[in-house]
């Protein structure tokens, strides 16, 4: 017995060891290097996109049709989206402001509100959700149908060809949706502070007018537009990585999804510091 168990353990220590470097190298470095896969993506898909504009090689037609394509997913939950973004924006600075007597600041507090942190992080969670998990669903796809790997046989680059439109198209589509939710959330809380909390309309717009300025709706057409960008690379990336069948591309999708979340969040965050350090709020 005693001899058993004695020829037994040495064998378990490697065993177990070889499970431990199995697990840091999935959970500790395995996001490593997804990161370092994701910037020469990155690179290389910037480094294809410059090429086609010098060459007036730009797929047109592919980025119309990505383009619509995006739309179509995003545009009815964008509306959705924006509606109780605005309500609830008015509904909780409304019984804020009544009660310090600043009611004539509800136009501020939500329209700041609505266009700096709602709007472009409403389309980005939006395209991350719809957008960036259909785009990795397509490309899993052709993945695992080895449609990828026979482009590269007949020399197409899966980045100029793949990646590259739905980059333009994300990037383009983004601020176009955010546009939208700004205008659908400021007509959403303006209806309800005139007609639910006895705000005149004049105050309404005259404050809205003294602290909103065109720089943060600039501001905020930039963060969608890099949002798009971020999205774009994400759902491709695993896209692309994806194997193991039918099961490898429901992981790239789920994986898309999660990731381009924190992602956006994370950089709304650093965007929004960086943007309130150089521009501090202040009266038109």
């Amino acid at each position: 017995m005693s001899e058993r168990t004695t020829g037994t353990a040495p064998a378990t220590r490697p065993g177990a060891l070889a499970a431990l470097r199995r697990n840091i190298d999935d959970n500790a470095l395995g996001p490593v290097r997804t990161l370092g896969r994701t910037v020469e993506l990155v690179l290389n898909s910037i480094v294809a996109m410059a090429a086609d504009l010098l060459r007036g090689r730009v797929q047109i037609r592919e980025i119309i049709t990505q383009s619509w394509f995006l739309v179509s997913v995003t545009a009815v939950p964008a509306f959705l989206m924006a509606v109780p973004f605005g309500v609830i924006v008015t509904i909780q600075v409304g019984s804020i402001v009544q009660q310090i007597g600043a009611g004539s600041l509800m136009g501020a507090a939500s329209g700041l509100t609505v266009i700096q942190q709602a709007a472009p992080l409403a389309a980005g969670l939006l395209l991350g959700g719809a957008g960036a998990s259909a785009i990795a669903a397509d490309l899993g796809s052709r993945t695992i149908r080895e449609e990828v790997d026979a482009m590269r046989v007949m020399g197409i680059d899966p980045v100029r060809r793949l990646v590259v439109p739905r980059m333009i198209a994300a990037a383009l589509v983004a601020p176009l949706l955010c546009t939208f939710i700004i205008v659908v959330g400021i007509g959403a809380a303006y209806y309800l502070a005139v007609f639910g909390q006895n705000v005149t309309a004049g105050s309404y717009w005259l404050s809205f007018g003294a602290y909103a300025t065109t720089r943060d709706f600039a501001f905020s057409l930039l963060k969608a537009a890099i949002f798009g960008l971020i999205i774009a690379i994400l759902g491709c990336q695993h896209g692309l990585e994806a194997k193991g069948g039918a099961r490898g591309v429901a992981d790239s999708v789920n994986t898309t999804v999660v990731v381009s979340t924190v992602g956006i969040i994370v950089l709304n965050f650093a965007l929004t510091q960086i943007y309130t350090s150089y521009f501090p709020m202040r009266v038109g």
